[in-house]
């Protein structure tokens, strides 16, 4: 059996010999293209492959940047949202005070006029009295004239004769007198 494995290694190249003349693998060949694709690579690396890496880096800066002044935007809303709702109670709140003193202000007016009204209508009515009165007593004066005088033509007429002034008196102080009574 071993006579056929000596045979057979015999017979056959080495493993290796046999892999490189199937895919014709030349050393000196592998070696010009492992040089060519280092200097390719090396030249993308520092042409292509670094300035994309520094683009994005900074496009990864300038997205940290934005989320950090998003960030810094969310605050200053929230800030500037609270500040105008308490600015807001603020004013509600001295608009009702506003509202309420102007409320108190107007009954007190409202009070004052209606107690003006009251004197001015009872000032009214008392220089109403005061000219019904008057009028009464110049009327009442009047009548008495009036009557006095009736009197003194009925008196005449009735009794036929001519009253002197004395008589004329007489009757109308009594006619005064009793109409007074």
């Amino acid at each position: 059996m071993n006579s056929l494995f000596l045979l057979a290694a015999a017979e056959s190249e080495s493993p290796l010999k046999q892999i490189t003349s199937t895919f014709g693998w030349d050393p000196q060949h592998f070696i010009a293209q492992v040089i060519s694709f280092l200097i390719v690579a090396g030249i993308l690396y520092w042409k292509a492959y670094g300035p994309v890496l520094a683009i994005l880096e900074q496009r990864r800066q300038r997205i940290a940047e934005g989320l950090a002044n998003a960030d810094k935007i969310k605050a200053e809303l929230a800030r500037t949202e609270a500040s105008r709702i308490e600015i807001l109670n603020t004013a509600n709140a001295q608009a009702n005070k506003m509202i309420e003193e102007a409320r108190a202000l107007a009954d007190k007016v409202l009070q004052q006029e209606t107690q003006k009204a009251i004197a001015t209508a009872e000032q009214i009515i008392v220089k109403a009295r005061e000219a019904a009165a008057a009028d009464r007593v110049r009327m009442l004066a009047e009548l008495r004239r009036e009557v006095g005088t009736l009197v003194v033509n009925t008196t005449a007429k009735v009794t036929g004769k001519i009253l002197t002034a004395e008589d004329q008196k007489r009757l109308a102080e009594e006619t005064t007198r009793q109409l007074a009574a």
